[in-house]
């Protein structure tokens, strides 16, 4: 039992609510005491407090130091003139040897204010039971003592990083994903059914995590290991399907081409192993049919002439230049005639020749490959299809990897908000519907890791992306679907979904307007400690929450085969200069759209 009299620094004076106001002891022999050989720094913003308060003890946080710190209706007072001040929030309390939230007493004036030593933080911090939790670096406060988060409430609570550029972001969620993968049970085997989903859209995580992970890539690199991703067309709901094509259709254009796509999904359904009832298929069904059957029909329709008017029996058809879905070419017509001399033009097509065109040339484009060629997942011209949608997503989520990478860094630019939304919704549409079943996420649940999530999160934008975090972070605990968002842009993030992340780890921020948004997302008696982030060591943040029994500041540990993404200039600069043959390589790959 520690002497109080050498942890005593000062006493309280103002109590309003959980927020506290404490004169330190001018009997303090020095803001630096050693305790047991422990150096502990008196009033350092976000370190803890202890008031003794008869069979309980009371924790705070310290959030502000200095004349700050003093009550307001004290400011003029002359006694309190030279004292020194700090402010403090209630946050926990200790029963005999457990500590929980919240407090039920509260402190009157004059009570003792005492440091919080090393034996008082591991009493706190220790005391999650290590098989529902994981370590993720040091207790910054206390070196030796492990920083662990509870994991029931991180993933099923949702949880943002948020840090600057360079603050340690990649390494924060490596580290986290990395402790989580290598759990073991109470026997120390592995843990066989962790589910992890990884939304890279930069591909910096394949090379750190490849231990624990399947990677999934555009262009894939087999001598990796690395899988091929793709993404079936006839999986998307029908706006992100016409979305995925250039051109622009009005609204009764759209509503043609979704009546069009309905008939075929209706028909092709015939083909499937178990059939589905014809009323309950939609146009966003994910029922395979033939995108370049679709394609020449629509196009066929557009170019007809008829030798006699309003008379299709009468098309003017040229036999010897036929058409071909599969390698789509148009069926030739003749001209329609000048002045309104036959042959005559279609007057019931739709005037969306164009859009067709450009259709035309995104299902040529070879960029868009894994969302439309999709190798045996691709529908014939009748719509019969070899490989289905199951087999993708036990694929994705069904690995014995705890970790499956959507690595989409080839995913061309103007269409990843659209792609990534609605990966997300597949998969989550695909755990609703299997939640009374074990591949679902109630029984076996999954997290969602969304990297760089201000790219397709954009705060007032209704994309797909946005509308299915959204539905995961407001209803997701349900179905068994965490979140974890990063971002180094907190201020671009749609506020709804950062609302609901019951934790939030925050690195270094420099950036006012992205430390106000950190503030309004954690609870408000926390809020001063966000104006700790701008002084924060790379590497270091403070980790805020439901995962955590208090406030911490951590220390995050290295992830294994972690590395800079960024080129040492100062290195690299030394080198001669590049053999000149390499241009022409590089040249090559680019045209090819394929690293070599």
């Amino acid at each position: 039992m520690k002497n109080n009299n050498e942890t005593l620094i000062g006493k309280v004076r103002s109590v309003t609510g959980s927020t506290l106001a404490i004169e330190l002891d001018e009997n303090i022999r020095s803001t630096l005491p050693i305790i047991d050989g422990i150096l502990y720094r008196v009033g350092q913003i976000g370190s803890f407090i202890r008031i003794p308060f008869g069979y309980v003890d009371l924790f705070g946080v310290i959030t502000q130091a200095g004349s700050d710190a003093i009550p307001e209706k004290l400011i003029e007072q002359e006694e309190i003139k030279g004292s020194r001040w700090i402010k403090v929030t209630l946050i926990g309390e200790r029963i005999g040897n457990k500590f929980e939230r919240g407090v039920l007493q509260f402190p009157i004036a004059d009570d003792e204010v005492h440091i919080v030593t090393k034996d008082d933080l591991e009493l706190i911090y220790g005391g999650l039971d290590k098989l529902k939790s994981i370590s993720v670096g040091q207790v910054s406060a206390s070196e030796n003592l492990q920083a662990r988060i509870d994991i029931d409430r991180f993933i099923n609570r949702h949880c943002a990083i948020l840090g600057s550029t360079g603050s340690g972001k990649s390494n924060t969620v490596s580290v986290i994903l990395e402790a989580i993968a290598t759990r073991k049970d109470k026997d120390n085997n592995d843990i066989k059914s962790t589910r992890i989903l990884l939304i890279d859209p930069h591909g910096e995580y394949g090379e750190i995590l490849k231990e624990y992970s399947q990677i999934f890539k555009v262009n894939a690199d087999t001598g990796k290991a690395e899988k091929e991703l793709l993404i079936p067309y006839w999986a998307l709901p029908f706006q992100e399907f016409i979305k995925s094509f250039p051109g622009k259709l009005s609204e009764k254009q759209e509503e043609y081409v979704r009546e069009e796509v309905l008939q075929r999904k209706i028909k092709s359904s015939k083909y499937l192993t178990v059939i589905p009832s014809e009323t309950a298929i939609t146009a966003d069904s994910p029922i395979p049919f033939s995108i370049n059957q679709l394609w020449f029909d629509l196009d066929d329709f557009e170019r007809q002439t008829f030798r006699e008017r309003g008379q299709p029996e009468t098309k003017t058809l040229n036999t010897s230049e036929l058409g071909n879905p599969n390698t789509l070419k148009s069926n030739k017509y003749t001209p329609a005639g000048n002045g309104g001399a036959s042959p005559f033009m279609n007057n019931s097509a739709q005037g969306i020749l164009g859009f067709l065109t450009l259709m035309r040339n995104r299902l040529l484009d070879q960029r868009f490959k894994f969302l439309y060629e999709l190798e045996d997942l691709k529908p014939d011209l009748e719509g019969k299809i070899t490989r289905d949608l199951d087999t993708l997503i036990e694929s994705w989520i069904g690995t014995e990897k705890p970790i499956t990478i959507l690595d989409l860094s080839s995913v061309p630019s103007e269409i990843m908000g659209s792609v990534s939304g609605s990966l997300l919704s597949t998969i989550y549409e695909f755990l609703y519907w299997g939640q009374n079943n074990d591949v679902g996420g109630r029984q076996t649940p999954i997290l969602f890791v969304l990297e760089e999530a201000h790219n397709y999160l954009k705060s007032g934008e209704n994309s797909i992306a946005s509308r299915t975090v959204q539905k995961i972070a407001k209803e997701g605990r349900k179905y068994g679907a965490g979140l974890l968002l990063v971002t180094q842009r907190p201020s671009e993030l749609d506020d709804t979904v950062l609302s609901q992340c019951g934790s939030v780890i925050a690195l270094r921020m420099t950036n006012s307007n992205d430390r106000g948004h950190i503030k309004s997302a954690v609870e408000d008696s926390l809020s001063d400690l966000v104006d700790l982030l701008p002084s924060l060591r790379t590497g270091e943040g403070l980790i805020m929450g439901e995962c955590v029994k208090l406030p911490m500041r951590t220390k995050f540990s290295k992830a294994k085969d972690s590395k800079s993404t960024d080129p040492l200039v100062s290195e690299q600069w030394k080198k001669d200069l590049p053999d000149s043959t390499n241009y022409k390589k590089v040249l090559e790959s680019w045209r090819n759209n394929k690293f070599f």
